[in-house]
Formats: C-alpha cells, sequence, structure tokens
C-alpha cells in the first residue's frame, strides 16, 4: 500500500509541476515546444505498447491502452497544429 502513496504522490507532484511550466510559456514559444511534446509523446506511445504486450495485470493492459490511445491523440494533434501553424507562414498565390 505504500508503494501506491508515493507512486501517486509523485504522480500529483508531476501533474502539480507541470501545469505550472506549461502556464508559464509565451505564446511565441508555443509551437517549438509542441514539436518536442510530439517526440516524447511517441517515446510515451512505446512505453506504453510495451507495458500493454506484457500484460502483468488486466490493470496494467488497461493502463497501457489508455496511454497509447491518450499520446496517439496527442501527437495527432500535435501534428495538425503544428501544420497548420506552418501554413500561415506559406506564400499566397
Amino acid at each position: 500500500m505504500s508503494d501506491f502513496v508515493d507512486i501517486l504522490t509523485i504522480f500529483v507532484l508531476a501533474i502539480l509541476v507541470g501545469f505550472e511550466v506549461i502556464s508559464k510559456v509565451p505564446p511565441t514559444l508555443h509551437t517549438p515546444l509542441m514539436s518536442g511534446s510530439n517526440a516524447i509523446s511517441g517515446i510515451t506511445i512505446v512505453g506504453a505498447i510495451l507495458s500493454l504486450g506484457m500484460q502483468h495485470t488486466t490493470l496494467t493492459a488497461v493502463l497501457g491502452f489508455l496511454a497509447v490511445i491518450f499520446a496517439m491523440i496527442n501527437v495527432v494533434g500535435g501534428f495538425l497544429v503544428t501544420d497548420r501553424m506552418l501554413g500561415m507562414f506559406k506564400r499566397k498565390e
């Protein structure tokens, strides 16, 4: 039970730190940081697929599946936003 409390504490602290860091980012840096976020989400997808494939318990399989879904939403959304931002700099014909 203490392992669960330790992991939950780390998770909550990571959420709070992540929120504070992201909320302080100026809009001009948003697109470059999104590209970096896409790379990190790609790594998350690999880890989630590995977790899903091992299936130690049903819980790890479900969490791995959810991690794959949410990371893919993040990657696809990030690429769409980046493509739209880059499209704003293309010359009009």
